[in-house]
């Protein structure tokens, strides 16, 4: 069950790798240059708080992916 798990883990981890640089170009323009226009110092800025908003939103559907499969293995161990 596990070898499964992870063939199927590592072939969705390659599925959003093909699908990533299609996701760069999605970018609004005003944001866009907005930041380019901007100093180094507000580039950074820019980029720390993408990455300060990615956090709380990448912890979430961790939680939430990780409530599903537990409750998945509970219920299999129930019924089995």
């Amino acid at each position: 069950m596990k070898i499964r798990f992870s063939i199927w883990a590592a072939f969705l981890f390659l599925c959003s790798l093909c699908a990533v640089p299609p996701a760069f170009s999605q970018g609004c323009a005003m944001c866009s240059s907005y930041v380019e226009a901007s100093s180094k110092g507000g580039q950074r800025a820019v980029n720390k708080g993408v990455l300060l908003l990615l956090i709380p939103a990448a912890g979430f559907m961790s939680g939430g992916f990780a409530m599903a499969y537990r409750y998945s293995r509970k219920r299999d161990l129930e019924q089995g």
